[in-house]
C-alpha cells in the first residue's frame, strides 16, 4: 500500500467491498428512517383514499359497498391489502359497519368511529369533514421537528461510543506517562462511563418514541396507559376535545338524543379517560342536568359549554354554533405541538454541543498542558 492507497487488487477488491457495504448501511439507514417518518402519512393517504370513494359514491348515488368491491376487482394494490379486505367480507353479504368491524386495522379508531356515527344519522357525509380534519393531524406530527432528531441522536451516539472506546484509552496512556495534571481532561476519563451511558439512555428513549411515532394508533390498544399520557399532553387533549365536539354538533344536529350522542362523540376520541368523563356527562343528563351544565367539566375554558348554551337559545345548529371554538382549538393544539418541538429540538442540541464542548476542553487542555511542559524544558 502507498500512500494508504491499495497497490494489488486484492486490497482494491476488500477497499470497494468496504466501501459498498458502508454506503448500503448509510442507504438502509436513510430508507428507515424514511418508512418510520412517514408511517402516518402513509396510513392517513390510505384512509383519505377511503373517505374519497365514500363521497364519490353518495354523490353519483351509488351504493357505497358497491363501489368498493368494484375497485377492489380492479387488483389495485395501491388502496392496500386491509381494503381489499374489507371488500372480501362485503361481498359475503356483510354490510359496511360489520365489515370494518372485521378488519380493525384498516381505518384509525377516532375515523371508525366517526363512521359508525354517521351511519347512526344515516349520512356520512357530515363525519367526512371531521375525518379529514383528523387525518391532517398526521401531517402536524410528521412536520414536528422531532423525529428528525432521531437521526443526529443516532449518529451521535456511536460518535460518542468510538470516542469512548477508541481515543479515550489512548488520552489515559498519554496523560499517565507524561504525568501531567489536566482538570478537565481527568473529569471526562473518570466520568465517561456516565457520559456514554446519558447518550444511549437519550437514544433509547427517542427510540421508544420512534416506535410509537411508527406504529401510531395500535400502539394505544396494546398499552392502554398511553391512553393517560395523550390524554395529558395538552395539544392531543385540544384535539380531542375537537373531535368530540364535531361530532356531538353533528349527531345533534340530526336528532339523536343526548345520552347517545355524548356516548358516540366520547368514542370518537379512542380514548378511554375522555370515554369516563363522558359517561359521567351521560349520568348527569340522567338526574336531569342540562347539556351545557353537564359537559362544562370537559372543557377547563368554559367556552364549550357557553357555545352549546347559545345553540340552544337560536334552535338548534348545533355544529355551526361550534365552527369556530373547532378552528380555535385547531390552532391551538397545532401550536403547543410546535412549541414542544422546538423546546426538546433545543434541549437536544444543547446536550450535544455539550457533550462535544467538554471532549474540546479536554483535549485542548491537555494540548496546553504539553506547550507548558516543552517551555519549562
Amino acid at each position: 500500500m502507498i500512500f494508504g492507497l491499495p497497490h494489488s487488487g486484492f486490497d482494491l477488491a476488500l477497499a470497494l467491498l468496504a466501501i459498498a457495504l458502508a454506503a448500503g448501511l448509510v442507504v438502509g439507514l436513510l430508507c428507515l428512517a424514511y418508512l418510520i417518518l412517514t408511517a402516518p402519512m402513509r396510513r392517513a393517504e390510505r384512509a383519505r383514499l377511503f373517505l374519497e370513494l365514500i363521497e364519490q359514491s353518495i354523490h353519483d348515488g351509488r351504493p357505497v359497498e358497491e363501489t368498493i368491491i368494484s375497485v377492489s376487482q380492479t387488483r389495485e394494490r395501491g388502496v392496500g391489502l386491509r381494503f381489499h379486505a374489507v371488500a372480501a367480507w362485503l361481498e359475503t353479504g356483510l354490510n359496511l359497519d360489520e365489515a370494518l368491524d372485521k378488519v380493525p386495522r384498516f381505518l384509525p379508531p377516532q375515523i371508525r368511529a366517526m363512521m359508525r356515527a354517521g351511519l347512526k344519522m344515516g349520512d356520512l357525509r357530515k363525519v367526512l369533514p371531521a375525518c379529514r380534519q383528523l387525518l391532517n393531524d398526521a401531517a402536524a406530527n410528521t412536520q414536528s421537528a422531532t423525529p428528525y432528531l432521531f437521526m443526529l441522536t443516532f449518529l451521535s451516539a456511536p460518535i460518542g461510543l468510538y470516542l469512548y472506546l477508541k481515543p479515550f484509552p489512548e488520552f489515559r496512556k498519554a496523560i499517565a506517562a507524561l504525568d501531567v495534571h489536566v482538570p478537565a481532561a481527568s473529569f471526562v476519563l473518570s466520568h465517561g462511563v456516565l457520559w456514554i451511558g446519558a447518550q444511549f439512555g437519550m437514544v433509547f428513549v427517542l427510540m421508544v418514541a420512534t416506535f410509537l411515532h411508527a406504529r401510531g394508533p395500535v400502539v394505544a390498544r396494546w398499552f392502554p396507559v398511553l391512553q393517560r399520557w395523550q390524554y395529558h399532553l395538552p395539544w392531543r387533549r385540544k384535539r380531542m376535545e375537537r373531535d368530540f365536539s364535531t361530532i356531538l354538533g353533528a349527531l345533534l344536529d340530526a336528532g339523536t338524543p343526548e345520552p347517545e350522542a355524548v356516548a358516540l362523540a366520547a368514542d370518537c376520541t379512542a380514548n378511554s379517560i375522555f370515554r369516563r368523563g363522558a359517561a359521567r356527562v351521560v349520568a348527569a343528563l340522567g338526574e336531569g342536568i342540562k347539556l351545557p351544565e353537564a359537559v362544562a367539566a370537559m372543557d377547563d375554558t368554559g367556552e364549550f359549554a357557553w357555545r352549546l348554551r347559545n345553540a340552544f337559545y337560536g334552535r338548534g345548529k348545533f355544529l355551526r354554533a361550534l365552527a369556530g371554538w373547532h378552528e380555535a382549538l385547531d390552532a391551538k393544539a397545532y401550536q403547543q405541538q410546535q412549541a414542544a418541538s422546538t423546546w426538546i429540538t433545543t434541549g437536544l442540541v444543547l446536550w450535544n454541543g455539550l457533550f462535544v464542548a467538554v471532549l474540546i476542553v479536554s483535549v485542548f487542555s491537555f494540548l496546553i498542558s504539553l506547550i507548558n511542559m516543552g517551555v519549562l524544558w
